[in-house]
């Protein structure tokens, strides 16, 4: 799920012509006196200076980060505690300070897991952003394994939501919704493979936990997803603040796909095109709009009929 970027490097193309007189040549002479220019490519001072920042202080430990190819640290006791009891998850290592690594509550989950105890807390403040509150405990874990789209096929008798959210790109949004989701019976989130964020220890401790207890589908197209899952008997409410239906007029059955957009722009045009209906979620306008997140858990609470 990683992605790589390639460095690029501009060649200044050379000037001047073949057939230009003495006296131009002379011009691109160098001058006695001054200094001359160096053979050096011009961004080489630079990439000297980006080098020396990236490299540790002198005195300062490196910071902790994962010893496996492709895994994450999670922090913090109900994201580390929530990963141990997923069966889905691998967990690799569990690091944290003695008293956080006595607590046997957190050590009965997976005895056989592999432990590693460090004995000043800054090395644990390390490895995750700054301010981050991490109780003395870092998981490290490799990403959950896919959901297929047939896998949402409807129960029946019993309702059946989904939560979509078209470009959200803050992790601490998308992890608020994924609590949301979880609490009012949602079966699934998806979200764009693209302009949105992956699987992080931020967005997991937003979740409070509820990134190991809900689906998450992470697709290519948005508008495709949504067909497929019409076929699979599911309606569709987009949510947008420029219409006259209100959530709690829509009455659409026990499949329902809500549909959300970004604070800025909200919904694209193929995507809110898709929908069956379009909701608003009323306000008294003292301000512009919701954020994200509390207005997918009115909407759960509105269409889920709890």
């Amino acid at each position: 799920m990683a992605r790589t970027r390639k460095p690029s490097q501009n060649q200044r193309p050379s000037e001047g012509r073949s057939g230009a007189r003495q006296s131009d040549n002379r011009r691109t002479r160098p001058q006695r006196g001054k200094a001359q220019p160096s053979s050096q490519p011009a961004n080489a001072e630079a990439s000297v200076a980006r080098t020396a920042a990236r490299a540790p202080k002198p005195g300062l430990k490196p910071a902790l980060r994962p010893s496996y190819a492709g895994a994450y640290f999670l922090f913090g006791r109900n994201s580390v505690e929530a990963a141990l009891k997923n069966r889905q998850r691998e967990c690799l290592r569990l690091i944290g300070t003695r008293k956080a690594l006595d607590d046997e509550k957190i050590i009965q989950i997976r005895p056989a897991i592999k432990t590693f105890e460090v004995e000043d807390i800054e090395d644990i403040a390390s490895a995750v952003p700054e301010g981050a509150p991490h109780q003395g405990l870092l998981l490290e874990v490799r990403f959950l394994p896919g959901v297929h789209i047939a896998d949402l096929k409807p129960i029946p008798d019993q309702k059946n939501i989904i939560l979509m959210l078209d470009q959200v790109t803050d992790p601490q949004n998308v992890g608020a919704c994924l609590r949301s989701a979880a609490a009012f019976g949602a079966c699934a989130l998806i979200t764009q493979d693209r302009n949105s964020p992956k699987e992080s220890g931020t967005l997991a401790r937003a979740s409070a936990g509820s990134l190991e207890a809900l689906p998450w589908l992470q697709v290519p197209n948005l508008s495709q997803a949504l067909g497929q899952l019409r076929d699979m008997g599911y309606w569709h409410v987009g949510l947008d603040g420029d219409t006259k239906m209100t959530i709690k007029d829509v009455s659409l059955g026990d499949n329902i796909v809500i549909v959300m957009g970004s604070e800025g722009s909200g919904l694209r045009p193929l995507v809110k095109k898709t929908c069956d209906v379009i909701a608003a979620i009323p306000t008294t306008g003292a301000v512009e709009s919701l954020n994200v997140s509390n207005a997918a858990a009115i909407a759960l609470y509105e269409l889920s009929g709890k």
